[in-house]
């Protein structure tokens, strides 16, 4: 175990040995690990026993919050400073080092390559004693493992900023659609919906589109005087999650009847469900006569059933045309307590089996 880059977040552990035991909680322990392009999250979680059942909910010791870990979207700098120094929050508010930590299940947006996980778990090294077990994945695997207790089997929907359909089968078989990010055109996510209204507001202004009330409503909200500054507001910031906060306004102006915002919702949830349909084809998680039960867990601020204009309904709506057998899940804990669900998990499998070794899911 290397000092690293950013050794001074580790002076917490030499001040809790100077201090003594009774400073320094002992117990083995999981750390689980949710990143995305607005935010990363760590849980501190005790290693329950293999021969107990995992309770409902979840024992926590801490939760650590940081920012962005998307290397796609902040630079592998910044996402890995953040990453390190989430963990290292989480260890030190529950009175724990690395020493006491049996696994890491990190799940974050744009892990999408073997490389990229390669280069975490490289870096994971560095950072943990020998003895720890790391699980490195897509941030879409420890959502679907907050709907299902840390098990991998059915699939879940991500719309948040960005968007993702991610699934497995009982016996290890994955498959993903959409999740490319906004240029390649994650069109039901919170960033496509909000581009896309901004887009129909300068096109209603210059002519080449029909009025909107989605116009004047934007530059009230971004306390703009005129659709020529959206231009300079757009790209003096152009992150993700910025322009993803307008789709309130947009679902606003659709349930007070504007054709051109209901327009951009129904064509996302069009988006959306045709990611879930694309992963469950390719899986067969309705089986063969398209009629069995699989889990779909919904996560993701889009999908929240806070409005008339419910996306997450409609998106339902859509998949059950083809899938009658969708059962949809809202998780009752969040995506990183998931992913310290799933490495109790495995590490239960991998010690009924006798092995333990590192492991990554991505496709």
């Amino acid at each position: 175990m290397k000092r690293y880059r950013n050794g001074e977040i580790w002076d917490f552990e030499e001040e809790m040995q100077l201090l003594g035991d009774g400073f320094c909680d002992q117990r083995e322990v999981i750390l689980g690990l949710d990143g995305d392009t607005t935010c990363t999250v760590c849980v501190c979680m005790p290693l329950i026993p293999f021969a107990d059942e995992l309770p409902d909910p979840p024992p926590i010791l801490s939760r650590a919050v940081a920012g962005c870990s998307n290397h796609n979207s902040v630079g592998e700098s910044a996402a890995r400073d953040a990453l390190e120094l989430v963990m290292a929050d989480a260890l030190s508010k529950a009175g724990s080092t690395r020493f006491c930590v049996q696994a890491v299940c990190l799940a974050v947006s744009g892990v999408n390559h073997p490389t990229d996980i390669e280069r975490i778990m490289n870096w994971l090294r560095d950072i943990f004693p020998s003895h720890v077990q790391f699980f490195v994945q897509n941030d879409a695997v420890a959502a679907l493992a907050s709907g299902t207790m840390g098990k991998l089997h059915g699939c879940v929907l991500i719309a948040g900023t960005g968007t993702i359909a991610y699934g497995f089968t009982e016996d290890g078989r994955d498959a993903r659609a959409a999740g490319a990010g906004p240029v390649l055109g994650d069109w039901g996510s919170g960033y496509g919906i909000a581009a896309r209204a901004l887009t129909a507001a300068v096109r209603a202004y210059d002519g080449r589109g029909p009025y909107t009330a989605l116009t004047p409503s934007i530059l009230r909200k971004l306390d703009l005087s005129s659709p020529d500054e959206l231009i300079g507001w757009t790209y003096s910031d152009p992150s993700w999650a910025r322009i993803a906060a307008l789709v309130p306004v947009v679902v606003t102006c659709a349930e007070g009847g504007d054709e051109v915002a209901n327009k951009i919702l129904r064509d996302a949830v069009q988006e959306l469900a045709s990611s879930v349909k694309a992963v469950v084809r390719r899986l067969q998680l309705c089986g063969e006569d398209g009629n069995d039960t699989f889990p779909l867990v919904m996560v993701g601020g889009v999908l929240e059933a806070n409005k008339k204009w419910d996306i997450g309904r409609e998106v339902i709506n859509c998949i059950c045309k083809d899938f009658p057998g969708v059962h949809p899940i809202c998780p009752k804990v969040e995506p990183a307590i998931g992913a310290a669900l799933l490495a109790w998990n495995l590490l239960a499998r991998y010690s009924r089996q006798g092995t333990l070794r590192s492991e990554t899911y991505s496709s």
